[in-house]
């Protein structure tokens, strides 16, 4: 039996013994098993990848998902892993500004767009086949999982209404 209780602390609200976060639960909390699974699929896509080519495709599936929390947390871990603000402030027109990525993180970033916006039309073969020319096939199957991973966090964080600048890792 759970209580109607409610008590407000912060931003962190308490219902019947469920934590919550502006109404919402704690996942990592309320669901350890998962979350944990979650933390370790990410660790191993990230595996032999350069750290600057992850935030730069955790950005970019950040943008299109309107994740503002993922947004806030991987700008902060670019700029630590030593990218300019040039580039972050181009990551989301990188199209129009190519001059300041690598044809992989060009590839990178198409990918990113085209899975994370799967549902479109797909993953386009022109853009898969880029990718595949430039990456190993084992980097590339990281990538692929890197982007998996995104975008299972930006749907967690968007769905427990995570907010922009608390990072709670």
């Amino acid at each position: 039996m759970t209580t109607n209780t409610t008590t407000r602390t912060g931003t962190s609200t308490q219902h019947g013994g469920a934590a919550a976060q502006h109404g919402r639960l704690n996942f990592a909390r309320t669901a350890p098993k998962a979350f944990r699974a979650l933390v370790g699929f990410d660790a191993a896509a990230r595996e032999g990848l350069d750290p600057v080519l992850v935030e730069l495709i955790q950005i970019r599936a950040s943008h299109l998902n309107h994740c503002a929390y993922c947004l806030h947390m991987h700008t902060s871990d670019a700029r630590r892993a030593g990218e300019s603000e040039d580039r972050l402030h181009m990551v989301a027109v990188w199209r129009e500004a190519r001059h300041f990525f690598t044809e992989k993180e060009q590839a990178a970033l198409a990918l990113t767009e085209a899975v994370t916006l799967v549902a479109g039309s797909g993953v386009p073969d022109d853009v898969y086949a880029r990718a595949a020319e430039l990456f190993e096939e084992q980097e590339l199957a990281q990538v692929l999982a890197l982007i998996f991973a995104i975008n299972t966090w930006n749907r967690l964080a968007l769905s427990t209404a995570k907010r922009a600048g608390t990072d709670e890792r």
